[in-house]
């Protein structure tokens, strides 16, 4: 059961409360022991168990290709890049433990389909280029977003962020790598890289949430210092830097409506179609189903692991109890 929440975590009191938005303001560290109004922890345990989710959620659409990936390199990188995410997952769990929930509830969540988790892993993988794209486009869009949560006002989860920005940025390279090796390929293996940008970009996009206005987090998130900048801004950086990306690999953004702000110095980007994102978030994608039943499997199959592990815990026990 997850641990009730301590008193001190719950009290509103105003004067806590002025307190704690000034150690914002002045740009302070949160640490788990210390006071945070209750509505600061429910939104860091809602984002970190998404983040978390995303994770191990993210491995699925890339270890369906380490059997098929095209050289014994490859095959290495992407076994390498699956744990990673696999690791990546456990240490967000462990910081959402810091704020009083049992990361066990936490995965009955998402097994049962009440817990949210990145809508980009619900598209297929169907060629090698998609594996490129997803480090390149997928990764490179976590990176964007992570490398501000580094600087997040919670401890725990900035100090995770630290360590998984920099294995990311090692997932970007090895996607940018494959996407650039096909580019510059047969015919074929242009066409292959292109086609996977084609449906691979707005995903992308979607991945850093909907537009502030519409979004029902942002502003919190924003004034607790949580995030450094919204959800929009985000998107844009990503943008910015990823077009002069394709251009250097001979690729094409597959957005005719984009031109070049010489004022902003942006790129401008057409409308996202949100309905597909609304579609998918609310589990109608490509692959949510397939998704699901991958993790309920792979729990299920586990049991054992869980069970001899608890065994052992309480033999440990009896014996430091007898001693």
């Amino acid at each position: 059961m997850t641990p009730a929440p301590s008193p001190t975590a719950t009290t509103e009191d105003p004067k806590r409360l002025a307190e704690f938005e000034a150690r914002i303001a002045r740009g302070e560290t949160i640490e788990p022991k210390d006071w945070m109004p209750e509505k600061y922890r429910r939104q860091l345990v809602r984002m970190m168990s998404q983040h978390a989710h995303s994770e191990l959620v993210g491995m699925l659409p890339e270890a369906n290709w380490i059997t098929r990936a095209p050289s014994l390199r490859r095959k290495m990188s992407l076994m390498a890049k699956v744990q990673d995410e696999a690791g990546h997952g456990l240490y967000i769990y462990c910081g959402t433990e810091t704020l009083g929930v049992d990361r066990h509830d936490l995965t009955n969540q998402l097994l049962a389909g009440t817990a949210k988790y990145s809508s980009i892993f619900n598209y297929p993988t169907l060629t090698w280029a998609d594996i490129g794209a997803v480090g390149w486009l997928v990764d490179g869009a976590a990176i964007v977003n992570q490398t501000m949560l580094a600087k997040a006002s919670y401890g725990p989860y900035a100090r995770a962020m630290v360590r998984i920005c920099k294995e990311e940025n090692f997932h970007k390279r090895q996607g940018f790598e494959i996407m650039s090796i096909l580019s510059a390929g047969t015919p074929e293996q242009h066409a292959m890289a292109q086609d996977a940008l084609d449906r691979w970009w707005w995903p992308s996009l979607m991945m850093f949430g909907p537009h502030d206005k519409d979004s029902p987090n942002s502003d919190e998130l924003l004034r607790w210092g949580i995030k450094k900048k919204s959800n929009d801004e985000l998107r844009q950086r990503f943008v910015n830097l990823t077009v002069g990306q394709a251009k250097a690999i001979n690729l094409t953004i597959p957005d005719p409506g984009m031109k070049f702000n010489e004022a902003t110095k942006n790129w401008e980007f057409s409308d996202i179609n949100w309905d597909d994102f609304w579609r998918v978030v609310k589990g109608d994608g490509p692959c949510n189903r397939e998704r699901l039943a991958a993790r309920r499997s792979a729990h299920a199959n586990g049991e054992w692991v869980r069970a001899a592990a608890e065994a052992h815990a309480q033999k440990h026990a009896r014996k430091e109890s007898a001693a």
